[in-house]
């Protein structure tokens, strides 16, 4: 095919390439234990899909506002100065089919031909795919082991140029678990603003953390004229088929990522909208023990990898990954991830699917039973046996 030369620049996801060969190969037979797609294992609380239900009996069917229904970005704008004690409004949220639109939007809206955007590395994939097919350059931030896969600051600011447009933040973060602490945060939001470049700040594992407080940039009054907040109900909810997300910003960009919103997707669903209404503001019980279950999960998958002989793993304090090292088992992260699907039936990502920083590494979701980590388990220890 004779395809735009941008396509070229346009990553994947690896986890959706995983999930499929594992698909493939449970097909022909072979059980699969499937660590590698980062989703919750559990179902959408019953009050939200039966708020979604009622909206479909409701006649809620048809087009509505491309950046959201009122009363729904009412809903979320409540829970956003609720949660990060803000006085945000709701002409300032743009509600999206899943988060990633809102990524997209920000980054193509924002970086011209060789514009910088600083993200973090490793990362979730589609910030580099995005910032390259942009036309941009993707300048990495490792986020190292030795570091705690928080951010070295002083290896941050010597990234900062003339030409950073855009800098993105995630935390709790995709793929290590780690979190920027409110001192990084603080340094970022002094460069960001004393030098006038955009942030967006991706949290949407804000709800999925343990142990301690979730700090966001948002807290920085001098950014938020120039941050974009990403949110959504994927995670918290185990909603990720819902596709349910959305972007909290100053008004004048808002209107500009609806007007990308018009042309590439209208509006988002009707009914799965008004099912935000009861998720923000109905019972918390469900979320808040999914989130007790990933704790109970965290702490015996941890323990597991750390009994393994040439695998070590810290402790996550936030989302649902760990991020093993396996430098010690003389193979790469590539050829680990091929042959535990393989040969052992276990689905699992090199570190390397985030970024060149991730090499070293696997990411290993535990958004999965406790028996069926123990199984996992019991298999990487049986290859590495060999």
């Amino acid at each position: 095919m004779n395809l735009a030369k941008r396509m070229s620049r346009l990553g994947t996801e690896t986890a959706f390439e995983v999930l499929a060969r594992a698909k493939a190969l449970e097909a022909k037979g072979k059980h699969v234990v499937h660590l590698e797609i980062g989703e919750p294992d559990f179902d959408t609380p019953r009050n939200i899909v039966e708020a979604a239900i009622t909206a479909l009996n409701e006649g809620y069917t048809h087009y509505n506002p491309a950046n959201g229904m009122p009363e729904v970005r009412e809903a979320i704008v409540a829970e956003v100065n609720r949660t990060r004690n803000l006085n945000y409004t709701a002409d300032q949220v743009v509600l999206t089919p899943g988060a990633k639109p809102i990524m997209f939007f920000v980054i193509m809206a924002l970086i011209d031909e060789g514009d910088e955007a600083i993200y973090p590395n490793p990362g979730f994939p589609i910030y580099e795919s995005v910032i390259n097919f942009a036309g941009g350059k993707a300048v990495p931030m490792p986020l190292l082991e030795e570091n705690d896969f928080g951010m070295d600051i002083d290896k941050f600011e010597a990234s900062v140029t003339d030409k950073t447009k855009l800098i993105i933040v995630n935390s709790p973060h995709n793929p290590t678990g780690g979190i920027l602490t409110k001192e990084q945060l603080k340094r970022i939001a002094e460069v960001a603003a004393k030098r006038g470049i955009w942030v967006l700040t991706d949290e949407v594992y804000s709800r999925t953390i343990y142990d301690i407080q979730h700090e966001s940039i948002t807290q920085f009054p001098e950014v938020l004229e120039k941050t974009i907040l990403l949110d959504g109900l994927s995670k918290t909810y185990a909603m990720t088929g819902w596709r349910l997300g959305y972007g909290v910003m100053p008004v004048d960009m808002a209107k500009v990522i609806t007007q990308m919103g018009i042309n590439v997707h209208s509006c988002t669903s009707a009914f799965a909208q008004r099912a935000i209404i009861e998720a923000y503001g109905g019972p918390q019980e469900d979320p808040a023990n999914m989130n007790e279950q990933f704790r109970k999960r965290r702490e015996f998958i941890v323990e597991g990898l750390n009994k393994i002989p040439n695998v070590t793993c810290k402790n996550p304090p936030g989302a649902f990954y760990v991020f093993p090292n396996i430098t010690k088992t003389g193979k790469s992260s590539k050829q680990l991830e091929t042959e535990l699907l393989e040969q052992a039936g276990v689905a699992v990502l090199s570190g390397t699917a985030f970024g060149k920083y991730g090499d070293g590494h696997l990411r290993l979701s535990y958004a999965n039973s406790i028996e069926n980590i123990q199984l996992a388990l019991d298999r990487i220890a049986a290859h590495l046996a060999g």
